[in-house]
């Protein structure tokens, strides 16, 4: 079948033929891939910019972590063939110590699918049956993929404390800012302003969501934006150094900043601003297992009311193009969508 994998450290994505995965043993399930989007964290491992070098060790390694398809084949009776799923691509290893105290969330041996094993940018991949969620029958695969960056979102605002009233600041109109977006304003925020630079299609989408409180900084900066008051909670998911320090003086008193981008280097940080301020500086990462399902149950409650954020639908066979077209901020979510062409 074909597949879209990093071969090796460095720039660069190949599209090439690999086999089948194997039949599925006891617990797991071979899904037929339907959606998988395209992730900023993809583009980082397509040029090779950095914060992804562990995944190294696996290579060569099949991309794809955001994916939704239907069972081809099972080895568990409680998913059989036809079920269609969300596939959470976090593994965790069910054998160290904090797994078997009930605490999957800290697994020290966790493996990612799309990452450190073989992902959906395939027409077939192998997960584990606990890993799959259940989706209502005819649901568009192609919204339901979007379950992943949403975890993401959701994540996010529960580490940023988002609650009724909040004024909420996000830095970076892409894909998980939309999502963090979406999930403020779910968790009861009374204010979400979206920033951006020279994203003019992204805020297209982000209207269509919703939202008109979208700024354009310009070469300004962003020291205007705390003209009309600071705010509670600010993200930074843009993943530029520079915007952390530029993004405390916006917070008020004992705000929150909450970081959810990969950066390329360190950044300053004006330790004596947080100091002073009684500023909290926060990271956000995956979501935890329990994220998944009140997100998924997000996601269908929505429905075709998310449908804006997948902006291109493409071939696997066209996937590089999908690429270049999210890099360039045309889109804010491209899904493959593979085909028995591609197997």
């Amino acid at each position: 079948m074909k597949a879209l994998r990093k071969l090796a450290p460095g720039p660069g994505l190949l599209l090439c033929d690999i086999p089948c995965p194997p039949a599925p043993g006891p617990g797991e399930v071979l899904v037929r891939v339907e959606a998988a989007g395209i992730c900023g964290s993809d583009l980082h491992i397509e040029d090779w910019s950095g914060g992804y070098e562990w995944i190294t060790a696996a290579m060569p390694v099949t991309l794809g972590h955001e994916l939704a398809g239907r069972v081809a084949e099972s080895g568990d009776p409680a998913l059989p063939p036809g079920t269609p799923v969300v596939v959470i691509p976090s593994v965790t290893c069910g054998g160290c110590a904090v797994c078997r105290a009930g605490d999957p969330d800290r697994c020290v041996d966790r493996r990612g699918i799309g990452m450190t094993r073989e992902g959906g940018f395939a027409p077939f991949v192998l997960a584990p049956s606990r890993n799959c969620l259940v989706l209502p029958a005819g649901f568009d695969p192609g919204i339901a993929a979007l379950t992943e960056p949403l975890v993401i979102g959701a994540r996010a605002v529960s580490v940023g404390g988002v609650g009724p009233g909040d004024r909420v600041l996000v830095l970076g109109p892409g894909a998980i800012g939309q999502a963090i977006a979406l999930m403020a304003r779910e968790a009861g925020a009374a204010e979400v302003t979206v920033a951006g630079r020279d994203d003019g299609p992204r805020f297209d989408v982000l209207g269509r969501l919703g939202f008109d409180r979208l700024v354009e900084v310009g070469d300004q900066g962003l020291t205007h934006l705390a003209a009309e008051g600071r705010f509670d909670v600010v993200f930074e998911a843009v993943g530029m150094p520079t915007l952390v320090a530029e993004a405390l003086p916006l917070l008020r008193r004992e705000g929150v900043l909450v970081i959810a981008g990969i950066h390329p280097r360190p950044a300053e940080i004006p330790l004596n601003t947080v100091v002073r301020e009684q500023l909290q500086l926060r990271g956000t990462n995956r979501g935890r297992m329990a994220d998944w399902q009140r997100t998924l149950d997000f996601v269908v409650r929505q429905g075709a009311a998310l449908a804006p954020m997948v902006t291109h639908r493409l071939p696997l066979r066209d996937a590089l193009a999908g690429f270049a077209t999210t890099r360039s901020r045309q889109a804010t979510k491209a899904m493959l969508l593979p085909e028995a062409g591609d197997e």
